[in-house]
């Protein structure tokens, strides 16, 4: 499993260790990932994801999973975050008619 975000697209990022002497070694910086577990009010169940703390901040920020895969182009969505953006926007579509 790669050590992506499935709502921010978040992935690791490539360093150097300095040392005292100032010889570089190369390193990864990894996000900090979470498997949570976060509340779909449109189609009233839990949906499991594994999401940064960052993205986390981000989704209660802007009010929600719903709001925020309404507002989050699809580029940066994960295939199973996609998906429920689809049911999503069936569902808002569904009772606003």
């Amino acid at each position: 499993m790669s050590r992506i975000c499935e709502l921010t697209g978040k992935g690791r990022q490539v360093g150097h260790n300095v040392s005292h002497a100032n010889n570089k070694t190369k390193r990864t910086f990894l996000p900090n990932l979470q498997n949570v577990t976060l509340i779909s009010e449109a189609l009233d169940k839990g949906v499991r994801l594994r999401v940064s703390t960052h993205g986390l901040r981000s989704v209660e920020h802007v009010g929600g999973l719903d709001n925020w895969l309404t507002k989050t182009s699809d580029t940066e969505l994960s295939l199973r975050a996609r998906r429920l953006k689809r049911e999503v926007a069936k569902k808002l579509a569904g009772t606003a008619a």
